[in-house]
């Protein structure tokens, strides 16, 4: 009989310890969550703020190919190159739902060279090697007195690339997505985001 009282004592105690510490733990704040539980951070920064370069990004969603070509305007293009453009796949379903960048979007435009103009199935622009790396990324907190809090680094035209690179002065790429783009991403060039923002609009 003593025995069994016992138990049911501590039984008892330890049911009232755990009220308790659950009564009185802290509540935690969403920028204080465990590093498992916060949205992934797609790229990575130095200590003095420069960017490395992304990892896996071929394996993101693929939003298109713009291509402004030299011999269609004159000789002297201002991106003679294809651009394979890619956004990571959190910012993506993001925008599936609400049609918005969400804070922490990284789009990566890797460059390359026009190729051979004819092939077997016809004459037209074909892709050549990689030539360059850029990355825009979107950080209220990082970039907070950037215009619409966007960022943009590239890591060179020519490899082998920059492992890491510096932000680029606001007036030589802000300025142009500004003036010309909506909400600073040119999503009228890349359908994968037109048939997203399309749908989201209906809502």
């Amino acid at each position: 009989m003593r025995t069994r009282l016992k138990i049911g004592l501590a039984v008892a105690a330890g049911v009232c310890a755990t009220v308790a510490w659950f009564t009185t733990r802290p509540i935690v704040a969403a920028d204080d969550r465990p590093a498992a539980a916060q949205p992934k951070a797609w790229v990575e920064y130095t200590a003095d703020g420069k960017v490395k370069q992304p990892v896996g990004y071929r394996k993101w969603v693929f939003l298109g190919t713009p291509l402004t070509p030299n011999d269609m305007n004159g000789g002297e293009a201002t991106f003679p190159e294809f651009h394979n453009v890619y956004m990571d796949p959190d910012s993506f379903a993001h925008l599936e739902k609400t049609g918005e960048y969400r804070d922490g979007t990284v789009l990566v435009k890797e460059l390359t060279a026009v190729g051979t103009k004819e092939l077997s199935s016809g004459k037209g622009y074909f892709q050549g090697e990689f030539t360059g790396l850029e990355i825009s990324v979107k950080d209220a907190k990082r970039f907070k007195d950037e215009p619409g809090n966007w960022a943009y680094f590239s890591f060179g035209h020519k490899y082998p690339l920059k492992a890491e690179a510096a932000r680029n002065n606001a007036a030589s790429c802000n300025k142009c997505h500004a003036d010309n783009a909506k909400n600073f991403v040119f999503s009228d060039v890349y359908p994968a985001l037109n048939a997203v923002l399309k749908t989201t609009k209906k809502k």
